[in-house]
């Protein structure tokens, strides 16, 4: 059965509701009251230029006139939407929703303020916040039969299905079957696995509309919940015959031979699809990157894949996205260096691909060849001189490879393409304390890793990493473990993180604990990392398990041979 996200009216409306707000000076008027005792003048002029910011893209800039605004009227209710729009934009959600309340409390019955709480709301999942913003709306503006319908979609998603039933069947009674409230209703009722009351409406848009591929697809699903596969198969065939050249219906066919793992049948419509003209670029695009994505093709449909993928190519010689499916492809067959191979002949072929890149020297960095990630991530991040990611692992491959001052510069300039993205700025504040970690400048990586903690005392990387580095240097131990057990406990299956915890239970002494973390790590069953059996090792040594810390090493050492340390470690525990 498909599972139905109703959130479509939801989504478009906050849309509008944004670019609405934005072309009004006071949303809600209030700010405007001079006789409130302010200097009304003052303000319009700070808060005319907050707005030439804010569209010139200087967020930072526009919030300081904002909140000299608040200080010269904390009435604004106005400014304190602003500001909320702007650290919405920059990902900031939490002091998003603390600025728009601040808005609410001047003016609660404001209907662009609900709406965009509710949307902040729905980001987060919380879907029961989200409706009473929404209920609160339709009691302000119970004409507002857009909003309604929201509420309508938002009540069927929280399986609140006879409150969401109730307001679509009202629509239906007022302005009979129609595209919007009927189709609302027949998804909820699928999603209540009411199949049959779900038909009757379906058949009922389907009198009007024979040939509309929505309602074909939705009684499809339909056939499809009840158990009834080849019949659901049979009306998008039926539909097919009827518009073969259409693209909706052919997408639609793809769509439902995937959710079938009907790969053969797939395949067959899969190269018409991609010849058809009438299908966009990208959603060729997009139905080639879901194949990809499937997981137990046999090796003839895999040679029909890389097919498909050339004639696509073929098709689209001078596009910078479409030549990257193949790599992506070798990648997900954990053919890492055909897929490096590959995107060096795109390069070589098209220069100016910033994309095939950027995926060059992320594979780089997984086959941990840092000579090269150095070498062309110098040339991307000249010729591509704006771009973060470039800089970033340009940076990586310098640390690398010892180039530590050369890191350091190109993380000054990541750091200025990070602007005011506090997630970037972490990025770069991580790796900081990394490189300066290597240069054994302790002290300031540890000073790092506090200034990053104190942006984000929830980035599990971070926390992990520090935890990492302390337990190395037999620092502040009890914190490190601390810290590494509020990484595990949020991401229990992660073995980095795992590793990490044990790594510090060592050397805090607790090596019965520590054995059973590697262990468990060990025993998940993911490619192997000679880290792991390095950490084992020692832990076992330390048990006086010498013959089976040597065995341990020595995986270690046949998974990387660069731990020549290990070589004096077996030699000693031999003896």
């Amino acid at each position: 059965m498909k599972s139905y996200r109703i959130g479509y009216f939801f989504l478009a409306f906050i849309v509008i509701s944004f670019s609405f707000c934005s072309k009004s000076l006071s949303p809600s008027g209030k700010s405007q009251k001079s006789e409130a005792g302010f200097d009304a003048a003052a303000f319009n002029e700070i808060y005319v230029e907050a707005l030439k910011q804010k569209l010139l893209g200087n967020g930072g800039d526009a919030l300081k006139y904002l909140e000299q605004c608040i200080k010269i009227n904390p009435e604004s209710d106005a400014s304190y939407y602003q500001m909320a729009q702007i650290v919405i934009a920059n990902g900031d959600i939490k002091n998003g929703k603390k600025y728009i309340n601040k808005a609410l409390l001047i003016n609660q019955e404001n209907i662009w303020y609900l709406t965009m709480l509710a949307g902040l709301y729905y980001q987060e999942k919380n879907l029961d916040s989200a409706i009473i913003c929404y209920e609160k709306v339709i009691k302000y503006y119970p004409e507002k039969e857009n909003l309604q319908l929201t509420l309508g979609n938002l009540y069927a998603e929280d399986k609140k299905f006879g409150k969401a039933n109730s307001i679509f069947e009202s629509f239906d009674k007022k302005y009979g079957v129609n595209k919007s409230s009927t189709l609302a209703l027949i998804k909820s009722l699928i999603s209540e696995d009411k199949y049959d009351d779900a038909m009757v409406k379906d058949e009922e848009l389907l009198k009007e509309y024979p040939d509309e591929v929505e309602y074909n697809g939705v009684l499809a699903d339909i056939y499809r919940g009840k158990g009834e596969n080849q019949k659901a198969l049979d009306v998008y065939k039926s539909l097919l015959d009827r518009n073969p050249d259409d693209a909706r219906v052919q997408l639609t066919l793809c769509d439902f031979l995937l959710a079938e793992k009907s790969y053969n049948d797939l395949f067959i419509l899969l190269n018409t699809v991609i010849l058809n003209n009438k299908v966009d670029k990208e959603n060729k695009i997009t139905l080639m990157a879901k194949i990809i994505e499937i997981p137990e093709l046999d090796k003839e449909l895999e040679q029909k894949e890389i097919v498909s993928i050339m004639i696509l190519e073929a098709n689209y010689k001078d596009d910078n996205i479409i030549p990257l499916l193949r790599p992506e492809l070798m990648i997900k067959e954990n053919k890492v260096v055909e897929a490096t191979e590959r995107l060096e002949e795109i390069i070589k072929e098209n220069p100016e691909n910033y994309y095939a890149w950027e995926k060059l020297l992320i594979g780089y960095l997984q086959l941990k060849n840092y000579n090269k990630l150095c070498t062309l991530g110098e040339e991307c991040a000249m010729k591509f001189n704006t771009s973060f990611p470039a800089k970033l692992l340009y940076a990586n491959g310098a640390l690398e490879t010892g180039k530590y001052s050369i890191a350091l510069e190109e993380l000054k300039k990541a750091e200025i393409l990070a602007g005011e993205s506090k997630e970037l700025r972490l990025q770069v504040l991580t790796m900081r304390a990394d490189v300066y970690y290597r240069m054994k400048d302790y002290s300031k990586a540890f000073e790092i890793f506090e200034e990053a903690l104190k942006n984000n005392n929830d980035d599990l990387t971070v926390i992990n990493n520090y935890a990492y580095y302390l337990a190395e240097q037999n620092k502040n131990l009890k914190e490190a473990e601390t810290m590494a057990k509020k990484v595990i406990e949020k991401e229990k299956g992660n073995t980095t993180f795992l590793d990490t915890y044990g790594w510090v239970l060592y050397k805090r002494g607790k090596l019965k604990e520590a054995a059973k973390v590697m262990e468990s790590v060990i025993s998940k069953g993911e490619k192997s990392d000679a880290v792991w059996y390095e950490h084992y090792g020692y832990i076992l040594k330390k048990q006086n398990k010498c013959k089976e810390a040597v065995y341990n090493w020595n995986i270690s050492l046949k998974i990387d041979s660069t731990k020549t340390e290990l070589i004096k470690e077996i030699k000693n525990c031999e003896k």
